[in-house]
């Protein structure tokens, strides 16, 4: 669908903006706003947070979009004890530091509610309404987190917030390009959210096809033998069952310091370089010197065809192997696991059976650390596996290999279809916001 343009265009002076239409002003968040930031009464006086009757947000409400219920609640002499105010149900509020993307986000509140200090409340005064800010501040998001640093750890401040330059259409505009907006931009939503649907059940089909592989095999008709491990159930009775430490070698990153990494010389592999498509070191890249991965680090060398896993955080259990001719050594949280000479598995196999349930729940039950759990060699040695003869390995790595791109190609369209629907949301959301688009008589 498209939409037509206002008659005429002026500049607006504002290097986000560019050009609005003629009879549209120009003003900037200090002016058009009032901003405060919050607090959080004292988390070792368990009396404050205990049976509270007060809505309290942290930061990381801001990825709700519209806050319909508080992180916490606080009781009230939290807040008469401490810095946090409240903020009217109609507010904005954004996060001015958190982890991960958090910091620039901003939302909605349908709820009165207090924040933290890494929160600010912006109350739009009758010249800008609350739910068109809300869209002007959304769209530029980056260039918000740029003015504190963009991804760097940099927190924004009530100050920077007041430098922000907005269009001011005028009220009825304001109200009409919200309406659109917030129409549309349901409707994307939802169709993201479909082909999210779509990827968790390719997803789940994909992890039901290997574990059903690696502990059943491929002929429906095999005969079958008690595992003696109840959760196993029956296996192929030509299969062994093992622990896993007796059929592989594995190796463990050494426990690198941040100090220890320079910009350049012998590449480490790192948990977020593991992907399910690879390796990758687009997201991440971490060295330490020649010399002194000559000296003292060698022996961590990863070698061409070793299978690698993730070992802690939320990425772990995540596969891959190995194809590059760069010498490379494993970082902290990543093993490095192969055949050996008189192994039982087969490398291919080996970095299949790592993706399967049968794996992949004894590890969950082993790990260690409720905030960022983890598992090193140990747990994996003692994992139970069911292992077939070498040829019949092959023919399941030949049997995954086809059914597994069949779904991962759909996968991989699913998430282009996904990026091509988010990329269309921004743009809309941007054109609107800037009068690019004229969308008046759009509802």
């Amino acid at each position: 669908m498209s939409f037509p343009r206002y008659p005429t265009y002026k500049d607006s002076g504002v290097e986000w903006l560019g050009e609005v239409p003629e009879h549209w002003g120009v003003g900037s968040v200090r002016w058009l706003t009032r901003r405060y930031s919050g607090g959080t009464p004292d988390k070792t006086n368990l009396a404050y947070w205990e049976d509270g009757t007060i809505p309290w947000l942290n930061s990381g409400a801001v990825n709700d979009r519209v806050i319909k219920e508080p992180s916490a609640y606080i009781t009230v002499e939290a807040l008469a004890n401490s810095s946090a105010k409240w903020i009217p149900e109609g507010a904005l509020v954004m996060a001015l530091a958190g982890q991960g993307k958090t910091k620039g986000m901003v939302a909605r509140l349908a709820i009165p509610s207090t924040c933290n200090q890494s929160m600010a409340a912006i109350l739009p005064s009758s010249e800008i309404s609350g739910p068109f800010l809300f869209w002007w501040l959304d769209s530029n998001y980056q260039n918000i987190r740029n003015m504190a640093g963009g991804d760097l750890r940099d927190g924004l401040n009530l100050e920077l917030l007041g430098n922000i330059r907005c269009p001011l259409p005028t009220p009825d505009e304001q109200t009409k390009i919200t309406a659109f907006l917030d129409r549309e931009t349901a409707k994307i939503d939802e169709l993201v959210a479909e082909q999210q649907r779509l990827m968790e059940l390719l997803k789940e089909k994909r992890q039901a096809i290997i574990s059903h592989a690696v502990t059943k095999g491929l002929n429906p008709d095999a005969p079958m033998k008690p595992s003696g491990i109840e959760w196993l159930g029956d296996v192929p009775q030509a299969w062994i069952v093992i622990k896993l430490g007796r059929a592989v070698f594995m190796q463990e990153g050494p426990g690198l310091r941040n100090w220890q990494f320079t910009d350049e010389g012998t590449r480490v592999i790192c948990v977020t370089n593991i992907t399910e498509s690879g390796i990758d070191f687009t997201r991440l890249e971490k060295f330490i010197s020649t010399v002194e991965y000559n000296s003292s680090y060698r022996h961590f060398t990863v070698q061409r065809g070793d299978v690698l896993l993730s070992s802690s955080g939320n990425s772990w259990g995540k596969v891959a192997i190995y194809h590059g001719d760069e010498e490379v050594i494993l970082n902290t949280s990543t093993i490095r696991i192969n055949e050996t000479e008189a192994s039982p598995l087969k490398r291919d196999y080996i970095a299949i059976l790592l993706q399967s349930d049968m794996v992949r729940e004894q590890l969950g039950l082993a790990m260690t650390g409720s905030c960022q759990p983890n598992f090193g060699p140990t747990h994996l040695n003692s994992i139970m596996v069911a292992i077939p003869e070498q040829d019949e390995q092959s023919a399941i790595v030949e049997y995954l290999s086809i059914e597994t791109y069949k779904l991962d190609t759909l996968i991989t369209e699913a998430q282009r279809a996904i990026d091509l629907l988010q990329e269309r949301r921004t743009a809309l959301i941007s054109a609107a916001v800037t009068g690019q688009i004229d969308v008046r008589a759009a509802l």
